[in-house]
């Protein structure tokens, strides 16, 4: 999961792979229309009472004609990223949460409708995707201010053997390979399967000890930027590419290379993004990598996987490809995955903007109730963007009706 180079995925924020109050009200805002009831596969019934929101996370219910920059966004790569994540909503129990430790995202039996309505959009139309998120959605505030940071997947070259430039491992999980999705070990579910003895040993220890097989060599620099990324797109030099997914990192935590730069005076204030740290890197040669790196306990493990759709990212921790400027990482203490999240803020080289997201990833930097981490997509020009994102930002979650009415206060 950006670039004052705080978080982990960020070189990934009315902002990596590392590990989910308003009063109830009587009435509705007046200005207020009922949307039609959830209809479609998976549909039931009655449906278990949605809880309240973590503590920390206040939610008000809007409209959309009072959401600044809602009719002017385009739709399409969220709605695109909403169908993903719905393969996977729509293959849950109609009476299990989205996330228990988000309860007012209420039951994948709210968004099996929905989500069988979604289908049936043309996706290619910017129109026909804001009417469907405009019929079927309440905007909710979420209240405070945040920080939006930006990820992407880099396009890494590497080689099967090392040698003199492609000097650093790429290296598998040790021990079993992980089982389960990827969302319960990022939010630290069931964590004592994974915290194996050499596991657990800090990034020094792990590259003096030689642990976990090599699956393939880099330059350094680029290894380890891909594990704050927490995946990249292997290229052989045959020309053939695999993806280096995310298997699992050694439970220590992130600490941001750039924030100790900061600190010492190596870098300007302002001047931490991943250029200029890459600059400085550079400029003070190999001598001055591995003990600034190992500065870093937090040790990323990867698989190697076939990459069938070129087109597409990489998993998040929802287990569905990530889109381009229409997924967001978040953090899974206050938020479920799938969940639209409309987001206003400054976006790198795009000025004042504004874009509806599904939150679909997590990452170990990405803490908070507006803590987001935007992902950019892939290759160098998505990593320039997405190293120097940073900026405040707003949020409105969308809920089905049946789940925002709870959020509504009386004007």
């Amino acid at each position: 999961m950006s670039p004052a180079i705080i978080p982990t995925g960020a070189f990934r924020a009315c902002v990596r792979p590392d590990i989910a109050l308003a009063a109830l009200a009587a009435l509705l805002i007046s200005a207020c229309a009922s949307l039609p009831a959830d209809t479609g596969a998976g549909a039931v019934p009655a449906r278990p009472v949605p809880g309240d929101p973590p503590a920390g996370l206040t939610l008000r219910t809007t409209d959309f004609s009072r959401v600044e920059g809602w009719h002017s966004h385009d739709p399409r790569p969220a709605l695109s990223a909403f169908l993903r994540s719905c393969d996977a909503i729509l293959r849950r129990p109609a009476d299990q949460p989205l996330n228990p430790r988000a309860p007012h995202a209420g039951h994948a039996g709210d968004w099996h409708g929905i989500c069988a309505e979604a289908q049936r959009v043309r996706s290619d139309d910017a129109a026909s995707a804001r009417h469907f998120f405009e019929t079927r959605f309440r905007p909710v505030e979420v209240s405070g201010e945040g920080r939006l940071t930006g990820y992407y997947e880099p396009l890494v070259e590497a080689r099967a053997y090392p040698d003199q430039e492609f000097s650093m491992a790429i290296r598998a999980r040790p021990g079993l390979r992980p089982a389960g999705d990827m969302s319960q070990l990022i939010a630290g579910i069931g964590a004592e399967r994974w915290n194996a003895a050499d596991e657990a040993r800090t990034r020094s220890e792990i590259e003096a000890l030689d642990i976990g097989v090599p699956l393939a060599w880099g330059r350094p620099i680029d290894v380890f930027f891909m594990q704050i990324q927490g995946s990249g797109r292997l290229v052989f030099d045959d020309g053939s590419q695999r993806r280096a997914a995310f298997a699992a990192h050694n439970g220590h935590p992130y600490v941001s290379i750039g924030r100790l730069l900061l600190d010492r005076g190596e870098l300007p204030p302002g001047q931490a993004s991943k250029q200029h740290i890459e600059s400085w890197l550079h400029r003070n040669g190999p001598a001055a990598w591995t003990p600034l790196f190992n500065e870093n306990p937090r040790y990323v493990f990867f698989d190697l996987q076939d990459i069938p759709d070129p087109n597409t990212g990489p998993l998040g921790s929802q287990g569905v490809p990530l889109t381009p400027m229409g997924s967001l990482a978040v953090d899974p203490a206050f938020h479920a995955w799938g969940v639209p999240v409309f987001v206003r803020g400054e976006v790198s080289g795009q000025g004042l903007w504004s874009g509806l997201l599904i939150a679909q990833d997590a990452g170990g930097a990405i803490t908070g109730p507006v803590r987001g981490d935007l992902f950019f997509g892939w290759g160098h020009e998505a990593g320039e963007t997405a190293g120097r994102q940073n900026s405040f930002a707003r949020w409105h979650i969308l809920l089905p009706e049946r789940l925002a009415v709870r959020f509504a206060r009386v004007s």
